[in-house]
C-alpha cells in the first residue's frame, strides 16, 4: 500500500468518525431538548404565569421544538444517494465492485460534505437551544418576579 493509500484511507476513517461524533452528540441534545420541553410543560402548567412570562416561555419553548426539528434533520436517514453514497441496495454485484474500487477521494468529500452539514446543524439547533433557554430563564424570573 502507498503512501497516498494509507493517507486517503485514514482520512476516510477520520471522516466517518467525525460522523459518529456528530450522531452522538444529536443524540444526547435530542435526549436533552425533549426533558427540558417536558419539565418545561410540567412546570408552567403549575404555575400562575403572567403576560410576559407566558410570551418569553412560548417564544423559549419555540425555538427549543425548532432546535429538536433541527437535530432530527441532522440524524435524517439519506436514502437519496447524495453527498457520494451509492445506494448499495439497487447496485448489482458488480457495481458494488466497481464502486468499491472506484477513487477513494471521492468517497472522502462526499463524507466530508455530509459531516460539514450534520455539524451546520448541530451548531445552529445548539444556538436555538441556548436562546430558548435563556427565554425559559426570563420567563421564570418574569414569573417568580411577578412582572407585569
Amino acid at each position: 500500500m502507498s503512501a497516498t493509500d494509507r493517507n486517503l484511507t485514514a482520512a476516510h476513517a477520520e471522516v466517518k468518525a467525525e460522523i459518529a461524533r456528530t450522531d452522538t452528540k444529536t443524540a444526547l441534545l435530542l435526549a436533552f431538548v425533549g426533558a427540558v420541553l417536558a419539565g418545561s410543560w410540567t412546570v408552567a402548567r403549575d404555575l400562575p404565569l403572567n403576560l410576559p412570562a407566558y410570551i418569553a416561555g412560548g417564544i423559549g419553548l419555540a425555538l427549543l421544538v425548532a432546535a429538536a426539528g433541527l437535530l432530527l434533520r441532522s440524524v435524517r436517514p439519506n436514502l437519496s444517494g447524495r453527498h457520494g453514497f451509492p445506494l448499495w441496495a439497487t447496485l448489482t454485484a458488480e457495481e458494488i465492485s466497481d464502486a468499491v474500487s472506484s477513487n477513494l477521494a471521492t468517497d472522502i468529500a462526499g463524507l466530508s460534505r455530509l459531516a460539514v452539514a450534520k455539524y451546520r446543524c448541530l451548531r445552529r439547533a445548539v444556538d436555538l437551544i441556548r436562546a430558548g433557554g435563556a427565554l425559559l430563564i426570563l420567563a421564570a424570573l418574569l414569573s417568580a418576579g411577578g412582572a407585569l
